[in-house]
């Protein structure tokens, strides 16, 4: 089986990141990757990681002879592109941004989008035909805390993480800058993210429809790429109880894997995993979970969820190493 892929939107990070994995992807085939302001330019002139690994070009048509259509687009965009191109019923599509995330703008004409994190809904998204990939510091605040969800636990959450400057997109802007970014950190969006819509819509579909409060502070980091997560909670269980409850949770689940050693990101770039590290002080749990922005949370996730709606193994194309040294 050869599945053929389009993109829209390839010359940002996501998209760069999503043609890196479909080359090397066992059964794919990319029919058309789809950039007005790049149209005739060789792929690898833009993204240069690529030179001497492919030879398609950008172009400025949609081909309709495709299995899967990815949109790399930015937020806001996907929705009016769809509203202005037809795409044919039976073309699957995968959505990176965040326009059809939240239960109420999940819907668009005939399409209905499937809320992609597969180990929250992984059955739903082998039946679906269109999927809304999380956000990138959604997946990793949402895989540290379901289990808790799940077994009811949830009321107050204090969350801190930081985030490389990939996490901002490729358009620069002066926090965006290495000269500003270097020897630098800055926290933003306190407690007003984008991404706190899909996490409580997550966290209360496992735990019912109760007050979850998630406080959330994103912080700026000094480098490239990944996600560092710490959640805390208040909890009764035991550490040992705790643990126990995790990996009976991630069960199953190929890239999410629970560790009682010090999490850090060198241990998840480049990958499309996502770890997890518990500890425990008297009452209080502190989560820590760490994954790639670009990987688990956007194009590898994005690839997940496609093998998931066409049939193949999850873990097709992304058996990843990390970039520890």
């Amino acid at each position: 089986m050869v599945i053929n892929a389009g993109i829209i939107g390839g010359a940002g990070y996501t998209g760069g990141e999503l043609i890196r994995l479909l080359l090397i992807h066992p059964g794919v085939n990319i029919s058309f990757i789809h950039s007005r302001s790049n149209a005739g330019q060789l792929v690898s002139s833009v993204h240069q990681d690529l030179s001497g690994e492919t030879d398609l070009k950008f172009s400025d048509e949609i081909k309709d002879i495709v299995d899967v259509i990815f949109l790399c687009l930015g937020h806001g965009e996907s929705k009016k592109f769809l509203e202005q191109n037809k795409i044919a019923d039976s073309i699957k599509i995968i959505d990176l941004a965040n326009d059809f995330r939240l239960i109420p703008d999940s819907k668009i004409g005939n399409r209905e989008f499937v809320y992609g994190l597969p180990e929250l809904n992984r059955e739903q998204i082998k039946k679906a035909k269109n999927i809304a990939n999380p956000g990138c510091f959604a997946t990793t605040i949402q895989l540290g805390l379901l289990p808790l969800a799940k077994a009811g636990l949830l009321k107050d959450v204090h969350t801190t993480g930081i985030t490389g400057s990939t996490g901002a997109g490729q358009s620069l802007s002066a926090t965006s800058h290495f000269s500003w970014r270097e020897n630098n950190i800055q926290a933003y969006k306190t407690l007003t993210h984008q991404h706190l819509g899909e996490i409580v819509q997550s966290l209360q579909q496992l735990q019912g429809k109760t007050d979850i409060n998630v406080n959330f502070v994103p912080w700026r980091g000094d480098f490239t790429r990944g996600i560092f997560i710490s959640s805390q909670i208040s909890c009764d269980l035991s550490l040992h109880e705790l643990n126990n409850l995790y990996e009976t949770f991630y069960e199953g689940h190929p890239f999410t894997h629970i560790t009682k050693e010090p999490v850090f990101l060198k241990q998840v770039v480049n990958t499309n995993k996502c770890l997890i590290q518990l500890e425990k002080a008297g009452s209080l749990l502190v989560v820590h979970s760490v994954a790639d922005n670009l990987l688990k949370g956007a194009s590898g996730q994005a690839v997940q969820n496609m093998n998931l709606i066409l049939g193949l193994d999850e873990t097709t194309g992304l058996k990843l190493k990390a970039s520890m040294f």
